[in-house]
């Protein structure tokens, strides 16, 4: 049991939910309040994509991020800023008979440079890395991050002093995640976050979770989360496991059946059922002292 929980709030994500709740946040602006809003209600943690603000298409224009991150750093709200390095590893097979060539519409693929563009330029406390391939969803599509692009990115963010965030999707994951923080990629405290139950990868069940938890590196901080109906009854579950607590409308759009949720909502829900565990939910400035976290750095002067 973790008696001492940080909250994550994943405001926004990149999949299509935007044609199902009017909630989502599309443009900087929107992104940026859903960020200050989640603070307010108790996130420690704020995880950020961008869209693209007239079509709501996930991006990875630096531009947007900037303006996200001057938005949140303006507006006085403390909230520790966690930037995806997820985007430009999409990549999406052109059919069952005809792999190749690939759709060039829906693959994005570039470097580990390239992907990192705009957390060497904005210096976020944390970036993710997801740390494994996998089938994601339905259709031709395929989460690529190969072990040599996964070295590449970890390498360059060690040398920016920002703190990697590790997804794992599945039990290989953990793995290649320990694989690097045995080659000195990864520096202490090791922050991993457990995704669970995303298709095609470890389903949410009780069993799996705590599984995956038998086997995280020594000493590591981790965090669990759930898709969908299952992402407010993971909060008590990742406390139980003994780890921190992840909600957002990038995972879930719903507060209570037919019910459509704010990210605000979705925290306050969350630290209502922590409360109600005698958890105590932890400040931002409580998370820079468990994770060593620099602190924010003024995107202005970068």
């Amino acid at each position: 049991m973790n008696w001492e929980v940080f909250i994550t709030c994943a405001v926004t994500g990149s999949g299509g939910s935007v044609s199902r709740s009017e909630k989502i946040p599309i443009t900087p602006r929107e992104i940026a309040g859903a960020a200050i809003e989640a603070a307010k209600a108790g996130a420690a943690i704020a995880h950020i994509h961008v869209r693209n603000p007239k079509s709501g298409a996930p991006s990875r224009d630096p531009a947007l991020y900037r303006e996200v991150v001057e938005r949140i750093r303006d507006a006085g709200t403390d909230v520790v800023l966690n930037l995806t390095a997820g985007m430009g590893g999409d990549l999406v097979l052109g059919g069952p008979e005809t792999p190749l060539p690939l759709d060039s519409g829906k693959t994005d693929m570039i470097g580990a440079t390239e992907r990192l563009v705009h957390v060497e330029a904005l210096l976020p406390e944390i970036c993710t890395l997801d740390c494994g391939t996998m089938n994601f969803a339905e259709g031709d599509y395929v989460m690529t991050n190969t072990p040599a692009m996964l070295r590449a990115m970890a390498g360059r963010v060690q040398a920016l002093g920002v703190r990697p965030e590790i997804e794992v999707f599945d039990t290989g994951h953990l793995v290649l995640a320990r694989k690097l923080i045995a080659e000195g990629l990864i520096d202490d405290p090791v922050m991993i976050q457990l995704c669970m139950g995303i298709p095609y990868g470890a389903p949410d069940d009780p069993t799996t979770l705590m599984a995956m938890v038998a086997n995280l590196p020594p000493r590591c901080v981790f965090s669990a989360f759930s898709i969908g109906r299952m992402q407010l009854p993971y909060v008590a579950m990742a406390a139980l496991a003994g780890g921190n607590v992840r909600v957002g409308l990038e995972d879930n759009l719903y507060l209570s059946k037919g019910v459509k949720a704010s990210n605000g909502d979705l925290v306050e829900r969350a630290a209502k059922i922590l409360s109600a565990m005698n958890v105590r939910v932890l400040t931002p400035a409580e998370v820079r002292r468990k994770l060593e976290l620099r602190g924010a750095v003024s995107a202005s002067v970068q």
